[in-house]
């Protein structure tokens, strides 16, 4: 069930929502709020005693720098429990991307992430971070596979798209 809001906006908050709507190219104003209102929504989620949530924690560094290459790997399997993946990428002869998968408690996905961002050489980095809830059926897939449960936004009532099977 939907709920009908009216709100409103000076002038320059409507233009900017509409700048926002173009750059991303929603079709409407609702669908651009829905998204700035999950946005806000989800990290106190993430953050709620007990809450779970996915994260990809993206950061540039220089692998010249020294020591940098060991803490970095050091911290993931540090928190191999949070730990999901890692995607390494070469941008020139000094710089790499590297992507950070993570699941689990929001408080230490969130701690380990901005541990990461603030390393000494660390460039750039963020973190996007999902709540989710977990289903809590731990199961195997009749292919006999890890046994394990499944997970899905916490703010699943805020989806913006439809859901597919």
């Amino acid at each position: 069930m939907a709920q009908r809001l009216t709100i409103s906006l000076d002038d320059d908050t409507a233009a900017a929502i509409d700048a926002f709507m173009v750059r991303r190219g929603y079709t409407n104003r609702s669908e651009a709020v829905r998204d700035l209102v999950r946005g806000s929504l989800a990290p106190a989620a993430s953050d709620a005693p007990g809450g779970l949530c996915v994260a990809a924690v993206s950061y540039v560094y220089d692998h010249h720098e020294r020591d940098l290459v060991r803490r970095l790997a050091d911290a993931q399997h540090d928190h191999h429990d949070l730990v999901i993946a890692t995607m390494h990428a070469h941008l020139d002869h000094h710089d790499c991307l590297e992507v950070v998968l993570m699941r689990g408690p929001g408080d230490k996905v969130r701690r380990v992430a901005e541990a990461t961002v603030a390393e000494r050489g660390v460039r750039f980095g963020q973190a996007n971070v999902v709540p989710v809830t977990s289903d809590g059926h731990r199961h195997r897939h009749d292919d006999g596979g890890p046994e394990h449960e499944h997970a899905a936004p916490a703010l699943a009532s805020l989806r913006s798209r439809p859901r597919r099977g």
